[in-house]
């Protein structure tokens, strides 16, 4: 099925193309974008078959997103994000998701998980404020993850907090235009989020532990091993995933300037051997980084298929391969841009635009590679990190 779906991604090619400028300018992806998303049915890969899901492996919906980035970044990255929430919704409350998918089965989730509001406990819920930054394809969804701490009854922030993912239904939250100004993935639209003294009842709350240890998935019931997969996998896949495909789209429109191109000196690119040695290195780091994101997800689905747990050393050798691949990807990018001349920079080429998104992608906090590569070197010396930073994002 994963196929099918990059095979429809092929077939609107064009169409996923032609949009790119055009989700640029209106700081969000359009209409004819989202319709695109929708038809290729990306967004429905890690959903639940009963809610008209495909329940796809995590390596088929990294390729979709892939194919996708490579056409226009914005749309890929809003796929990569938007479409690894129904995995998470799959383990939730089956009212929620009722709720949520009852009357259409295209309603999208947005984000973030970033711990930045306040829930304070009450009865049957939480009462939860806050603001948050970095909702991509926010406008198109209607309802929303949002990451928070639990307060005290009297609203005051214990030491250490617990984590939630909190779901709230579009009428429960603000989306404050005009908060979106960056200078790349402009067309993803990944604009602010306020919430103000909304009750959450328990039953739409995830506690982000049972996420994390794989507790979540083993009380849902869930028997596909897409399910089981660590959230540290999960989550970054499809960022990760639209990163390189950014990068596979960078090259591609490279190698179609270079093709023809005669340099200021006189030299014809397919005679330059320094320019062809570039093209070289860039491809095969580009390539590599593809292989590495796919063939970790492959990982991680075959240990959870056969029973195993996935350790925490595993764990961070699997976020070491995302986060190497992302950085390795977009090195590339700037070692191809940098030898195209003064032209790739103009508004109407491309290149530009993937390279600016393939620049703002890596910024995203889950390609910080300090910690990441700090535990995961811990780990294969047979050391243990302590709770805290090194922990967090693995």
């Amino acid at each position: 099925m994963g196929n099918q779906v990059v095979e429809a991604v092929s077939a609107a090619a064009d169409r996923i193309r032609e949009q790119a400028p055009r989700n640029e300018a209106a700081g969000k992806l359009t209409g004819e974008a989202t319709a695109a998303l929708r038809e290729c049915g990306v967004i429905r890969m890690l959903q639940p078959r009963e809610h008209g899901g495909m329940e796809a492996h995590p390596r088929e919906f990294a390729e979709a997103v892939l194919a996708i980035a490579a056409l226009d970044g914005s749309t890929g990255w809003v796929a990569g994000i938007v479409g690894v929430h129904p995995w998470e919704m799959a383990l939730a409350d089956p009212a929620l998701q009722q709720a949520i998918w009852g009357a259409d089965q295209d309603t999208w989730i947005a984000s973030p998980y970033a711990p930045m509001g306040v829930a304070r406990p009450v009865d049957g819920g939480y009462v939860f404020n806050g603001r948050w930054q970095f909702s991509s394809g926010t406008d198109h969804c209607d309802w929303i993850f949002l990451g928070g701490r639990v307060a005290e009854p009297d609203g005051t922030l214990p030491e250490a907090p617990e984590h939630l993912h909190l779901v709230l239904p579009r009428a429960d939250y603000e989306i404050v235009e005009d908060s979106w100004d960056v200078v790349g993935l402009r067309g993803t639209g990944s604009k602010d989020i306020v919430v103000a003294d909304a009750f959450v009842p328990a039953q739409r709350v995830i506690p982000f532990r049972k996420l994390v240890d794989g507790t979540a998935a083993r009380e849902a019931g869930l028997a596909n091993p897409t399910y089981h997969v660590p959230f540290s996998c999960a989550f970054p896949l499809g960022i990760t995933a639209a990163v390189v495909g950014i990068a596979e789209g960078a090259l591609e429109h490279h190698l179609a300037y270079q093709r023809g191109r005669t340099q200021i000196t006189g030299t014809r690119i397919k005679d330059d051997p320094y320019a062809l040695t570039a093209i070289g290195e860039a491809a095969a780091e580009i390539s590599a980084s593809r292989t590495a994101v796919l063939d970790n997800a492959s990982r991680m689905y075959d240990l959870v298929a056969a029973g195993h747990e996935v350790t925490f050393e595993r764990r961070a050798i699997g976020r070491r391969e995302q986060v190497q691949a992302a950085w390795r990807a977009v090195r590339a990018v700037d070692e191809i841009v940098a030898r195209s001349g003064g032209n790739a920079m103009r508004s109407d080429n491309p290149m530009q635009r993937f390279w600016r998104d393939a620049h703002m992608g890596l910024a995203h906090a889950i390609h910080a590679p300090g910690a990441v590569l700090h535990a995961s070197a811990l780990g294969q010396l047979g050391l243990q990190p302590p709770p805290g930073p090194l922990r967090n994002m693995i």
